[in-house]
């Protein structure tokens, strides 16, 4: 049956071509924006429920529909991609004192047999302490401006300020390789 990835990240596409499987990437363009909760389980939720429905009515033939969604929680606080240096600088001096949570939510949709499941998927970041240095080195590859949370758990910029992941670097990014499979053998069923 046809796979389709309901995102545009890039990193979730690399998951699922370290996965093995051949897919289609298509865009769910929702305004997440106009979906908000406090609870940040209730919101990934929601939104990777929006965007499954958003795309299902887009796609004409049998498929495996995949959407998600993930947000950073600091101290009981979601964290949005920053929206500029201030506040990136904000939310690195917060990882010297508290490690970073993210929260994802992984929707599995058959679209032939209507069958949708969903998981809440967790991990927990620690950092090691950012020096002014490192906060003005990640303000200029500009990269951190992009995820939630003004953090990314991939490349060499990064790999000094990891100290440990509990859960797995794929859950940060996102998109478990090991929920992935789960949840497409209960839909397959």
């Amino acid at each position: 049956m046809k796979i389709i990835l309901g995102s545009h990240s890039p990193r979730r596409r690399k998951i699922l071509e370290e996965m093995g499987y051949k897919f289609e990437v298509m865009s769910p363009n929702i305004d997440e924006k106009a979906i908000r909760f406090d609870d940040p389980k209730k919101l990934t939720l929601t939104l990777a429920k929006a965007k499954a429905e958003a795309l299902k009515t887009k796609i004409f033939e049998p498929s495996i529909l995949i959407t998600s969604d993930l947000v950073v929680v600091w101290e009981g606080k979601i964290l949005e991609k920053p929206e500029n240096e201030k506040e990136l600088r904000e939310f690195l001096q917060g990882y010297n004192l508290h490690p970073a949570e993210t929260i994802g939510a992984i929707v599995v949709t058959n679209t032939k047999t209507g069958k949708q499941v969903e998981a809440i998927d967790t991990a927990k970041v620690h950092f090691n302490p950012f020096s002014e240095e490192d906060i003005q080195e990640i303000i200029k590859d500009g990269k951190a401006f992009d995820f939630a949370g003004g953090f990314y758990v991939e490349g060499d910029l990064w790999a000094k300020h990891i100290n440990k992941i509990e859960g797995t670097k794929y859950s940060a990014l996102g998109l478990s390789k090991n929920l992935v499979e789960k949840l497409i053998s209960e839909v397959i069923q």
